[in-house]
């Protein structure tokens, strides 16, 4: 039996907003998710708000650090007093000595001083979505009307900086920025001053009915998108392809392998450093052994498998009507859905040599063949193999100078050997088959 008062660390997207956001990006997979609820005023009311901060502080009373994390949507059209009285919960509930962490992920096209204020005050950590520079982002992140939002992301961002703003970039490879890995990343650190990037592959899956509408932004109906399901086997033409985002990666390693070790953080290289250091549940989700520890809460106390699962058959049960965020997090259907990733693995996935590193990926992207004919390999796998096999070096080296009690940031001196003699005319070390001295040895 499964022990309900037991310390249990698990992490929960809260969708104050449910899928309402002031912007309509054409990947976003989310939108749709308002055809669960017809009739909502898609704001979380002060019952589910209650249910979800004191519930959550209960079932971690002995966790290091309770994250409360608020997503959407767009999180920040609930307004400043949600997020205040969320601040009056935590007080209310948090036991002696329990950290918190607040965190919200925002476009940031509607914050200012105030917002920026009362993040800096109250330690709040931001995460904005910004795709690249301004015709990379706007290839895709546009608002109701259609119009650009790069100079809006970018004033919220301003703002945050001034007030000193913990922040974190969230930047999606999609097929408009993918050819672009070291330019995306130089302006995200250069010119935006970001020390946090987290990097998230675009897979827009649909079904044959589905993508002639999917590939015209979803119509001419706004706010009214068929319900995205994780279904089909194709993808639209915004989704980076697989090597695509395998390049991506490595060239964005390349830059930051040889300036930023220690000094800027990308998710992606932390947990690979993590699986090479033999953990297998540290960093994302998406590459760990099994999953089910990332749940999404909507506005209404509903509580789903996963952000990507918000679909009626991934409905674990609401925690405002009788059963807590814990009990559902711990229920056999969602212990179920968590094991599965592993359980459902294709015979080819677990003979890879990088699967350790791996673990075949999301099972949201899993709808592939494998080359033996199995059904369940990742659409992006042939980029996992690209990335896994290009890091297996420098990864084995910062894993051991972390084993031997050294900064791993002598990566930088271990890379500045080996380049020290090496022919501007030779191919770059990336795999771009441009001149090293003009790519990453420039």
């Amino acid at each position: 039996m499964t022990n309900l008062t037991a310390p249990r660390a698990f992490h929960v997207m809260s969708k104050p907003t449910g899928a309402i956001c002031n912007l309509d990006c054409e990947y976003c997979f989310f939108l749709s998710k308002d055809e669960l609820y017809p009739g909502s005023g898609f704001r979380m009311d002060a019952e589910v708000h209650e249910a979800y901060v004191s519930q959550l502080l209960a079932a971690q009373r002995g966790v290091e650090e309770v994250v409360v994390a608020f997503q959407g949507g767009e999180p920040t059209m609930m307004g400043l007093d949600f997020f205040r009285r969320t601040l009056e919960l935590e007080v209310r509930y948090a036991a002696p000595g329990q950290r918190v962490l607040n965190t919200v992920q925002t476009n940031a096209t509607l914050l200012d001083d105030e917002w920026a204020e009362f993040f800096h005050e109250h330690g709040f950590l931001v995460g904005v979505s910004i795709d690249g520079p301004r015709e990379m982002h706007d290839a895709y992140r546009v608002d109701k009307g259609g119009k650009p939002t790069f100079d809006r992301v970018v004033r919220g961002l301003e703002v945050l900086t001034r007030h000193e703003v913990d922040w974190n970039a969230l930047t999606t490879v999609n097929a408009a920025n993918g050819d672009h890995g070291r330019e995306v990343y130089r302006f995200l650190r250069d010119d935006l001053g970001a020390s946090f990037v987290q990097l998230i592959p675009i897979v827009e899956r649909v079904t044959p009915e589905l993508l002639e509408l999917a590939e015209s932004g979803w119509g001419d109906r706004p706010g009214q998108r068929p319900l995205y399901r994780q279904e089909g086997n194709l993808v639209t033409h915004r989704s980076v392809g697989a090597e695509q985002y395998g390049r991506f990666l490595v060239d964005v390693f390349e830059e930051w392998a040889r300036h930023d070790v220690g000094d800027v953080f990308v998710s992606m290289f932390d947990t690979a450093l993590a699986h090479w250091m033999g953990m297998d549940q540290a960093g994302m989700c998406v590459h760990a052994r099994t999953c089910g520890d990332a749940v999404a809460l909507e506005h209404n106390g509903d509580l789903y498998s996963c952000d990507h699962y918000v679909e009626p058959g991934y409905l674990l049960g609401n925690i405002a009507e009788g059963r807590t965020l814990l009990q559902l997090v711990d229920s056999p259907q969602q212990r179920a859905f968590g094991s599965a990733k592993l359980e459902t693995l294709p015979a080819y996935c677990r003979g890879c040599d990088v699967r350790f590193a791996c673990n075949g990926g999301c099972p949201k992207d899993r709808f592939l063949d494998t080359p033996d004919g199995e059904r369940g390999l990742h659409y992006l796998c042939a980029g996992y193999q690209t990335f896994f096999h290009h890091v297996d070096e420098p990864m084995r080296v910062m894993a051991g100078l972390l084993r031997q009690g050294r900064d791993a940031t002598a990566l930088r001196d271990w890379y500045a050997r080996a380049d020290a003699n090496r022919d501007a005319e030779e191919a770059c070390t990336c795999g771009s088959r441009i001149p090293w001295g003009a790519c990453h040895g420039d």
